[in-house]
């Protein structure tokens, strides 16, 4: 199976419960584009909603983990990244169910794209930035 979405070592912030979580992001949104590709399934509305409700689950964790070890490193950019993580959960949270159901293929790229951003952008010019800060 081609993978689409994976972890390269580029991603690694040299800390290692959060690199270990970013892993787990990056194998959500390849069950996301997974999905996406899946040509017999009429109708992927329940697999959406699952995978949406398992990266909102998965990413207010995360955050709140991130955010607990930026702290005890005293890290100066952490009221910038909490700003980017309020905003990500917001999005996450206003996403509409029943929008998803009218064009549910729609709903999945939008979702990817949001995502693809966020741990691309976020984690190379954001999270790297906190392993270097000793």
């Amino acid at each position: 199976r081609f993978i689409m979405y994976e972890f390269k070592e580029e991603f690694l912030t040299g800390i290692e419960q959060i690199d270990v979580e970013h892993r787990r992001l990056f194998e959500i949104a390849d069950e996301l584009y997974n999905l996406k590709c899946e040509e017999f399934m009429p109708d992927k509305y329940d697999n959406i909603r699952h995978i949406l409700e398992e990266l909102r689950n998965y990413t207010l964790t995360h955050f709140e983990h991130e955010e607990t070890y930026m702290e005890s490193i005293h890290y100066e950019r952490l009221p910038e990244q909490k700003r980017q993580h309020e905003a990500l959960e917001e999005t996450i949270n206003d996403w509409d169910m029943d929008a998803i159901d009218e064009d549910q293929d729609e709903t999945i790229e939008e979702i990817l794209r949001l995502v693809t951003n966020w741990l691309v952008n976020h984690i190379l010019h954001e999270d790297k930035l906190i392993g270097k800060q000793d």
